[in-house]
């Protein structure tokens, strides 16, 4: 399944005391519809952070049509959160352990947009200066230095990042990759803000991502704020993705509004 949501009514993806999250929404919308698998999800997403795209892979019990899987569950489900396609995937298929890439996007607001401001971190930076900088975390890195210490010391790859200005005063970061820490995204766009705005220095960072754990983060770098990130898309070996190219790029389901409006 291609679910949606905005992330300021959860407490992010997964299921918690505390709620509620994503997933206990879910949930309960398919145990209303006869459904009681518990969905396995591309990956897990932060109090606060949106995905435009986030790939869920269960066993469709019972004789509910695939095709009316949607409907039926957003008939249950809030505002805020929605299914945007559900298709059959090959038998050995699980939205986790096959993903292949991940798109996060982050939102730079530079001016005053009261359309954008609930999804966009407001600082004055140079897109220029911003794009230099993250240029420097492309490739592979353990990242240790711009994700949370809980999270697995490993090396992980970026492929591209890039700062895209689609209208005037947002500035879009689209960084894709193959795995990410916790707060990975979130510190590193922090970390060249910080660099960009003149409160760390570029050759820190560098420091930082050549170091891994071994280097601090200063308290100057800041975690970008939650509601600026968005889980863009997922992407699957081509033998195995259960939404083609067509379906992509449609998006059919998908607000266009703010967080996932593409201009």
């Amino acid at each position: 399944m291609w679910c949606w949501y905005h992330g300021a009514p959860f407490r992010g993806y997964q299921a918690q005391a505390l709620g509620p999250t994503v997933q206990q929404t879910l949930l309960e919308a398919m145990a209303k519809n006869g459904l009681h698998r518990n969905p396995v999800a591309s990956g897990r997403t932060d109090a606060g952070v949106h995905a435009r795209m986030q790939v869920l892979s269960f066993r469709l019990e019972g004789s509910l049509p695939l095709e009316e899987l949607p409907a039926r569950l957003n008939a249950h489900l809030p505002s805020s959160m929605g299914i945007a396609l559900a298709s059959l995937a090959p038998p050995h298929f699980n939205a986790h352990w096959r993903s292949l890439m991940k798109e996060y996007r982050y939102r730079l607001l530079l001016g005053d947009d009261p359309a954008w401001a609930p999804y966009a971190w407001q600082v004055k930076v140079a897109p220029e200066r911003l794009h230099e900088v993250l240029q420097l975390a492309v490739g592979a890195h353990d990242f240790s230095a711009f994700h949370a210490k809980r999270s697995a010391v490993r090396e992980r790859s970026i492929s591209s990042i890039e700062v895209v200005e689609p209208r005037p005063g947002l500035l879009d970061l689209r960084v894709r990759g193959d795995r990410f820490g916790k707060y990975m995204v979130r510190y590193l766009v922090g970390g060249a803000v910080a660099v960009a705005t003149g409160a760390w220095s570029k050759d820190a960072f560098a420091e930082a991502l050549a170091g891994g754990a071994a280097v601090d983060r200063p308290g100057e770098v800041e975690r970008a704020l939650a509601a600026g990130l968005v889980l863009w898309s997922v992407e699957y070996p081509a033998a195995d993705d259960p939404f083609p190219a067509t379906a992509r790029r449609e998006a059919r389901g998908v607000p266009r509004a703010p967080p996932f409006k593409e201009d």
